[in-house]
């Protein structure tokens, strides 16, 4: 499958994964140490809902555009917030015409101290990236595979972060460099936190990567914690759009599984096509 960040910004698989990147974000504000995010495939970093690629599918009117006008309960409210009022920030108008890509919502949660280094290998939405950014000295836009930057980036001066792996999944043996990738990474920075995204298509590729995810983060002293979510919008069938995404959660903070236990149940009628939405939430073994 192709999934290229333009065509599908601010779809239901963006709007679950950047809650989580925002809680985790939240979660590293916490301490005064800075941290860095390290993000292998960032795109182009601000997509125009207005464009040819976004208005294909259409897929942010059944994601971003629903949250924006959804109802939610006190607790989950709170929660989902920070997301909300990060991609309003990008609409200064109220009309939903801008999206903001993982680099673009990261560097609107770093503090002075932190940094953001962003891989882009597209020359075209690298370019979009840098502007995005405006050259800021606290973004760094590398134009290096981030296959091959993962590793080298690794353990970052600060000590303290998150690696975020959100391939456009193009070829075929994506999953496997994916869990390749991530072991040789965690080999080498066992104690960052690490947000892996998947479409989920395959019950076994799936099943094979987190198997393979778990493993890895098992192979150091002490091991790495893992929190596995799958969301599916409506039941997944051969050649058609996709409908369920996965996350896996590596070194997750300890506030997270709470935190979508909350927030997860609230996301099914909003984002549900045709239906309500279901989820998984667990901690896969070895």
């Amino acid at each position: 499958m192709n999934y290229r960040h333009a065509f599908h910004a601010g779809g239901f698989a963006d709007c679950l994964k950047h809650i989580v990147l925002v809680r985790i974000l939240l979660y590293l504000q916490e301490k005064p140490a800075a941290f860095r995010v390290i993000d292998s495939h960032a795109g182009a970093g601000l997509y125009d809902l207005t464009s040819d690629e976004a208005s294909r599918g259409g897929e942010w009117r059944t994601g971003i555009a629903r949250l924006m006008q959804a109802q939610f309960s006190q607790a989950a409210a709170a929660l989902i917030k920070p997301y909300l009022d990060t991609v309003a920030a990008f609409n200064p108008q109220s009309d939903l015409t801008a999206y903001p890509g993982s680099p673009l919502i990261a560097r609107a949660l770093l503090r002075p101290q932190d940094r953001l280094t962003a891989c882009e290998v597209e020359p075209r939405a690298r370019k979009h990236l840098i502007d995005a950014l405006r050259r800021d000295a606290q973004a760094k836009v590398v134009d290096l595979d981030g296959w091959v930057a993962l590793p080298a980036f690794v353990p970052p001066n600060e000590r303290r972060g998150l690696v975020l792996i959100d391939p456009p999944f193009e070829a075929k043996d994506e999953f496997e460099r994916l869990a390749d990738r991530f072991a040789a990474t965690f080999a080498k920075w066992p104690t960052g936190i690490y947000l892996l995204w998947y479409p989920a298509k395959s019950r076994r590729a799936t099943d094979d990567l987190a198997r393979a995810v778990v493993q890895a983060a098992g192979r150091v002293k002490p091991a790495g914690r893992c929190l596995r979510l799958e969301f599916s919008v409506a039941p997944q069938t051969a050649g058609a759009p996709l409908a369920s995404t996965g996350l896996l959660i590596v070194n997750p903070p300890w506030t997270l599984h709470g935190e979508l236990k909350i927030i997860l149940p609230e996301l099914e009628r909003p984002l549900g096509q045709g239906g309500t939405a279901r989820f998984r939430l667990e901690t896969p073994k070895p």
